[in-house]
C-alpha cells in the first residue's frame, strides 16, 4: 500500500543546487537535526514519487550563517551531476528517528494537522508545510468561515506534547481560501495533539489577515 511505504520514510532535506565544480550540493534542511547531513552513511535520494535510491553520504558542513548544508554523495564527481539531482528529497529510514524527551516531536508530525483557533476549538485551516527560518513557521491553509468546524472535545490535554490517543481531527478541504505563515512558538501554538491530530493557536491582532 502507498500509504505504508511512505510510513517507511522520512523527509529531512532538499537538494536545492550545485555547489562549486565538484559534485557538492545544497541541501535546505527539514529537520533539527543536522546530523542527518553532517555525519556520513546511507541515505535515500527520491524525485517525486519515485522509488528511493540509496546513496552514501560522505560529508557534510552548514553554510556559515545560513541554513543551508553543503553535502557531498559518493559518486557524484562534477557540477553536471549534482545539478541532475536538484528538487530530489534526501530521505532517512523512519526506524532512524532521533528519540524525544518528553514534550517533544518531530516537526515533520505537525504536518496534516488541524489547526483550531483557542479558545472555542473552532478548526480553521491545516498545517501544509514547515518552514525553518529564525523561528519555524508552520505554513497554514485557511479553510471558508463558514467551513469552519467545531470539534469534540478532546480526550487528553497535552500541552506541548502528544498525546497517546485514538480518532483523528481534520479539517475540512472544501473552499480553501489562502496560506498564512504561524510562528511556532509556544505563545502561540501553545498546544499539540499529535495523536488527536490537532494544534491550538494564540494568534496575536492581525496575524491571520497576512
Amino acid at each position: 500500500m502507498a500509504g505504508s511505504e511512505e510510513d517507511e520514510w522520512l523527509v529531512v532535506g532538499r537538494v536545492v543546487g550545485a555547489q562549486g565544480l565538484q559534485g557538492e550540493l545544497r541541501m535546505l534542511p527539514r529537520t533539527d537535526f543536522p546530523a542527518r547531513f553532517t555525519r556520513p552513511g546511507r541515505r535515500w535520494l527520491r524525485h517525486k514519487r519515485e522509488t528511493p535510491r540509496q546513496v552514501q553520504l560522505l560529508s557534510g558542513r552548514q553554510l556559515p550563517g545560513r541554513e543551508l548544508f553543503i553535502v557531498r554523495f559518493e559518486g557524484i564527481h562534477s557540477r553536471e551531476a549534482a545539478e541532475a539531482l536538484v528538487d530530489h528529497d534526501l530521505l532517512v529510514s523512519a526506524e532512524d528517528r532521533p528519540p524525544l524527551a518528553e514534550g517533544e516531536f518531530h516537526l515533520l508530525d505537525l504536518q496534516g494537522l488541524a489547526v483550531r483557533l483557542a479558545p472555542e476549538g473552532t478548526v480553521i485551516g491545516t498545517v501544509v508545510d514547515l518552514i525553518h527560518a529564525g523561528n519555524d513557521l508552520l505554513e497554514v491553509e485557511l479553510i471558508a468561515p463558514e467551513s469552519h468546524e467545531q470539534p469534540p472535545e478532546p480526550t487528553q490535554d497535552s500541552g506541548q506534547a502528544a498525546g497517546k490517543t485514538s480518532g483523528k481531527t481534520s479539517a475540512k478541504t472544501s473552499a480553501k481560501l489562502r496560506r498564512v505563515l504561524i510562528p511556532f512558538v509556544l505563545p502561540i501554538v501553545p498546544r499539540v495533539n499529535v495523536g488527536e491530530g490537532w494544534l491550538e493557536i494564540t494568534p496575536p491582532p492581525g496575524l491571520l489577515d497576512q
